[in-house]
């Protein structure tokens, strides 16, 4: 059997199984795709291919289904993610292009990609430990009460009411904030607890007390903006797919309610040269995902956060890495400096 030839038929099972959710015959092989060779000669190639792992056959029929080997194949075999069609391009930059404010962009992002992939989308909020001060706004409440709001480059806002323990005006708070954004614009939130106190000591005396407690409120915000998150979309989907987990649909519930292992995932996984890495059914590390594949890939300026979606092993692979790199390049353009 020539490479060719095997990696042919093994690509023809791959799309019917993925389309049909029915094992594969040498039969349906002929007659659906143009190999060129007989039957036989396609039923001894199939032999040949569940000799290497490729196929196997769920139970006494003739036809065969991919295994995870089987898919990682076809995977690794995919020379270039082809691009989506102009009104799929179209409808991600409509969409994720209405707002700037990064929850809501967030969330629209996952809520397409579930849309586009009939899976479960995921994204992680982008690693603030990277990020940088963009702006500090103080508003006054009350002549004791003032919101702060902190905002990263990466469109993160994080606010929160600070008691500063002794009356303030307006002009007052503008000079403090002044100072505050003056020194700290363009430093990384992971400095903010070493470049604060130099902050407060630049202030004036009788200030120095609201400063400090203005810098405290900061630091807590950076803290909480550092705190690993993620949302996702499409939980039903797997619903719709739960002929695709003949074990249990429950452990791949579980580890998306645990998004403790969904986020350490995402984390793990390595680059991949086509910008998109796919994970496939026991190549990930949590038992409970040994049915599922993860493709994901990285967004933002660093590209540290990931953004993909879950699903079957039985998923379209080509279309679903065009849609997450699709989507992933409209989120850094939207998200970027």
């Amino acid at each position: 059997m020539s490479e060719p030839r095997k990696l042919e038929v093994l690509r023809a099972i791959v799309e019917d199984y993925v389309h049909s959710r029915e094992p594969v015959g040498s039969k349906a092989l002929v007659e659906r795709h143009h190999l060129g060779v007989s039957s036989a000669t396609i039923r001894n190639d199939m032999a040949a291919l569940e000799d290497e792992g490729l196929i196997t056959a769920p139970h006494t029929s003739a036809g065969r289904i991919p295994t995870d080997k089987g898919y990682r194949l076809f995977v690794d075999r995919i020379s270039a993610v082809k691009p989506l069609s102009p009104a799929e391009r179209r409808a991600i930059q409509a969409l994720l292009e209405g707002s700037e404010d990064l929850d809501d962009v967030l969330d629209r992002t996952v809520r397409l990609l579930a849309q586009l992939t009939n899976q479960v989308a995921v994204v992680q909020y982008p690693l603030l430990s990277r990020a940088r001060v963009r702006h500090i706004e103080f508003v006054l409440l009350a002549p004791r009460k003032v919101l702060a709001v902190l905002i990263a480059d990466t469109g993160k806002v994080e606010q929160r009411v600070i008691d500063v323990g002794q009356d303030l005006g307006d002009e007052t708070l503008a000079e403090l904030r002044g100072v505050f954004l003056g020194r700290l614009g363009g430093t990384p939130l992971s400095l903010l607890p070493q470049t604060l106190p130099d902050v407060v000591d630049s202030t004036a005396p009788a200030r120095r007390g609201a400063a400090q407690a203005l810098a405290r409120g900061l630091e807590a915000l950076a803290a909480s903006s550092r705190e690993e998150r993620m949302v996702m979309a499409g939980t039903a989907n797997l619903a719709r797919s739960n002929v695709d987990f003949p074990l249990s649909i429950g452990p791949v519930l579980e580890a998306l309610e645990e998004q403790v292992v969904m986020l350490r995932l995402l984390s793990d996984m390595a680059e991949d040269p086509r910008g998109v890495t796919v994970s496939i059914g026991r190549e990930n590390p949590y038992d409970g995902l040994s049915e599922a594949s993860v493709v994901a890939t990285g967004y933002g300026p660093d590209a540290t956060a990931k953004v993909g979606i879950l699903g079957p092993t039985r998923m379209d692979y080509p279309t679903t890495m065009a849609a997450v790199r699709a989507v992933a390049r409209y989120l850094s353009r939207i998200l970027g400096p």
